[in-house]
């Protein structure tokens, strides 16, 4: 090739890519003809500036479904958690005499069916540790099924009881039932990984245990006007519909897709597993004695018990708190004391109180806690969105609450008219849930399974103290008119509610220290 030719070559104008090929061009033609015209290609249409990075289909589709699941786990909170708290009363004070006369009992027979009665509490002391191990080894939706069955079951067998070991056998499984079902609950809204199902769950459990002691008043069995029999049996199971209504939510969420989301809570280690047990020791052994030894102690002695439950829940509250595999940064297991303690052991004999008060065969108004269980739950949901440093300050509001609102319990004597029990125990359920849900922010399930496990212990030893303390003024005056019985009760519970505030400051000084120690530690 001359170097012409070359240098011709060299200079022509690189092709298109685009451009179509020429039909000449592998048939011999001459490389250097004309060059023919070649079309444009028309231009991509362009897409609209608001529709430039469209959400894909698949991720709309997985939040929808994200949003439903975290909805029916809601649902499975608001059921599942009064149905375990209502098998918690001992409604069957009134319904003894009925009891005892158609099965034919004697005396050491009727003690006998009251402790059967009352073997609700200890059987759920015990299942809320073991069920917690469970509930990090299984699938929680597994665990809640069984738990709501075995619930449900124990509320069917009290309908049919025919003697005091079925009795005893209905309302162990009904506790066992419950203290299953509450664990399960806790893990699913875990799972959801958001602030509201965990705000939710925190105000309905606060709320459940101040209202279940008169929501079971109002549902005792009254005699028939006409024949004047009792039907004693539901005394013992006074809501099944409620355990029922939980079952149905928990098929509805199993229905929507009840499988953990990607990437949940990691699997618990072989020490958190031995923590969760940890309470069960002290729980047994309260249980016990609250079931068999404390019916024959006198109230002094029932008092030394409960007061050293009490002492034995908080030194393993503090220790929790400042474990590197159950603590929380904001005091989790103290709340949960707190929050066993000054909820049920307060409303359940102030409603008794309410209910002598009215009269006999009245039942108690249902506005003051109504009023403190949507109050927790409030106070709960307001919660959500707090800070850390946010959240701190509302668990000592939160206990700050409390303390108002058993100095105002205190200054209307434990009695009043229903706007006035309102004004008592708003501030209750609102401090209380308050303080519970800010607590669980960024606890872990190893810290809030913890704390729950040390919830239903300090419920039963508040519940003796109360009780001691009542039976203690009792025994004192020997009182014979309605009207004196009512003043020792009153007295009672008034040096009751003295303990209770004085336990709410130092419960509320014992969180701060140790959430001021694990924030050190963070």
């Amino acid at each position: 090739m001359s170097a012409e030719s070359s240098a011709e070559s060299s200079s022509e104008a690189p092709r298109d890519p685009h451009a179509e090929p020429d039909p000449a061009a592998g048939h011999g033609a001459p490389a250097s003809g004309p060059e023919r015209p070649v079309a444009a290609r028309p231009p991509a249409p362009r897409r609209p500036l608001d529709a430039a990075e469209p959400a894909p289909a698949g991720r709309r589709g997985r939040r929808a479904r994200s949003g439903l699941r975290t909805a029916a786990v809601m649902a499975v909170t608001v059921t599942a958690l009064p149905a375990a708290a209502l098998t918690l009363p001992d409604a069957g004070q009134g319904v003894l005499d009925a009891a005892r006369d158609e099965l034919g009992l004697d005396d050491a027979g009727t003690v006998g069916l009251v402790r059967a009665v009352g073997a609700t509490l200890p059987a759920l002391l015990v299942a809320v540790p073991a069920a917690a191990v469970a509930v990090r080894r299984l699938p929680a939706r597994a665990v809640l099924l069984a738990g709501l069955l075995c619930l449900l079951g124990g509320l069917v067998a009290s309908r049919y009881a025919d003697s005091v070991p079925s009795v005893a056998a209905a309302r162990a499984a009904q506790g066992v039932g419950a203290g299953v079902t509450l664990p399960a609950t806790l893990v699913l809204v875990l799972e959801r990984r958001r602030a509201l199902p965990v705000a939710l769950w925190a105000g309905t459990l606060a709320a459940v245990l101040l209202a279940a002691l008169p929501a079971a008043l109002r549902a005792a069995p009254r005699p028939d006007p006409a024949t004047g029999a009792v039907e004693w049996r539901t005394a013992f199971a006074p809501y099944p519909q409620a355990a029922a209504l939980a079952l149905g939510a928990a098929l509805l969420f199993l229905l929507v897709g009840g499988a953990a989301p990607a990437g949940g809570l990691p699997a618990a280690r072989t020490a958190e597993r031995g923590q969760l047990l940890l309470p069960a020791v002290p729980a047994a052994g309260l249980g016990f004695l609250a079931l068999v030894a404390a019916h024959g102690w006198s109230p002094g002695g029932q008092l030394v018990v409960a007061g050293a439950a009490v002492a034995t829940l908080v030194g393993l509250a503090v220790v929790g708190s400042r474990d590197a595999i159950v603590g929380s940064p904001l005091g989790c297991a103290v709340v949960m004391v707190a929050v066993g303690l000054l909820a049920y052991p307060v409303t359940g004999p102030l409603s008794g109180l309410a209910q002598r008060a009215a009269g006999e065969g009245a039942v108690p108004s249902a506005l003051p806690f109504a009023a403190a269980a949507c109050a927790a739950v409030a106070g709960a949901l307001c919660t959500v969105r707090l800070s850390r440093e946010g959240a701190q300050g509302a668990v000592l509001g939160g206990f700050g609450l409390v303390v108002i609102a058993v100095l105002l319990t205190l200054a209307a004597n434990g009695t009043g008219d229903r706007w006035t029990l309102t004004a008592c125990l708003v501030p209750l359920g609102a401090g209380l849930g308050t303080a519970l849900a800010a607590s669980m922010r960024e606890a872990t399930a190893g810290a809030a399974l913890y704390g729950l496990a040390l919830c239903p212990p300090a419920l039963l030893s508040g519940q003796l103290i109360a009780l001691s303390l009542q039976a203690g003024h009792w025994q004192r005056t020997h009182p014979q008119s309605a009207a004196q019985q009512l003043q020792a009760l009153t007295a009672g519970y008034r040096a009751w509610l003295v303990a209770a505030g004085v336990l709410t400051v130092a419960l509320a000084a014992v969180s701060r220290r140790a959430s001021s120690g694990a924030t050190r530690r963070v």
